[in-house]
């Protein structure tokens, strides 16, 4: 049981999904072409919740009605958010539209931060995902409304994490399943005709399931473990690795090089998400240590 309290438990749910989030990424577009990126984010929500929802049967659990309230604006925003990020990704480069998407949880972490320190691994992931940005090569190409898109799923992402910490309070699994539901409620009635292909198409319908696991049922699974367990604005800040794992997915699966300015980008990101992850260990056993001193008083 000692590993469920781990301090670095948060830290690894939220790599794991991280990685599963990019790998499901870069497969769903190859679903755009037929099913459009509203159908494809109809066909992975709803793949997500079906799975969550029988992993988890959430009726077990009684549901109190400001839970209730708090999963039910997680969902709406989870959906949204998204419903944005495939529409995104419908018209500009994955790794933009991941580096613009990160703004959102960037900003939440520089408002919600009070440490000194905290701002030089803040600075860090700014600075790696400054040199990540390919705007000096595709600034002329970038679909503008494909850039609305990605700007609109980075302020999803923000309210993500907080409603998805307000979510958490109760039962994680009940708030992750039940949300998901929720999410693919609210996105059904923007794809469901370009989804509805997919169900007379076994390859189609098989690559949608798993895009929906990778995507969605592994990924926010781990976060509600990780927003349970982790300050926001630590969380976010670990968040700035998945423009670097991005990266280095389609480097693996796509075959994309990277320059060298990537990899000093991706430097600077990993520095800013381990010096914060060794900031919550030493919070941690400070708090520890002020908890063992107030009960030896």
């Amino acid at each position: 049981m000692k590993i469920l309290t781990h301090p670095f438990l948060p830290v690894a749910a939220i790599l794991g999904s991280i990685i599963s989030l990019c790998i499901g990424a870069s497969f769903a577009k190859t679903l755009f072409p037929v099913v459009g990126a509203q159908g494809a984010t109809v066909i992975r929500l709803m793949v997500a919740a079906l799975i969550l929802t029988a992993a988890w049967r959430p009726w077990r659990w009684k549901l109190a009605p400001q839970d209730a309230k708090a999963i039910g604006i997680y969902g709406v925003v989870l959906g949204v958010m998204n419903l944005f990020f495939y529409l995104a990704i419908a018209r500009i480069p994955l790794g933009v539209a991941i580096a613009i998407e990160f703004t959102g949880p960037l900003v939440l972490a520089i408002s919600a931060s009070r440490r000194a320190l905290d701002f030089v691994w803040i600075a860090f992931a700014i600075l790696g995902l400054g040199l990540l940005l390919p705007l000096h090569q595709y600034a002329a190409q970038l679909d503008p409304l494909g850039v609305v898109f990605a700007l609109g799923a980075a302020v999803c992402w923000a309210l993500y994490i907080i409603t998805g910490q307000r979510a958490g309070n109760g039962h994680g699994g009940q708030a992750t399943s039940v949300g998901m539901l929720v999410a693919a409620a609210v996105v059904f009635p923007f794809g469901a005709q370009e989804a509805s292909v997919a169900l007379f198409d076994p390859a189609l319908l098989l690559a949608g399931l798993g895009v929906g696991i990778l995507s969605s049922a592994i990924p926010y699974s781990l976060e509600m473990v990780a927003l349970k367990r982790i300050p926001k604005h630590t969380f976010g800040i670990l968040l700035s690795l998945e423009p670097a794992v991005g990266a280095l997915v389609a480097w693996i699966i796509l075959h994309e090089m990277l320059t060298p300015l990537q990899w000093v980008a991706i430097v600077c990101i990993i520095v800013a998400s381990v010096g914060s992850t060794l900031g919550l260990k030493t919070r941690q056993a400070q708090v520890r240590l002020h908890s063992e001193s107030a009960v030896s008083q």
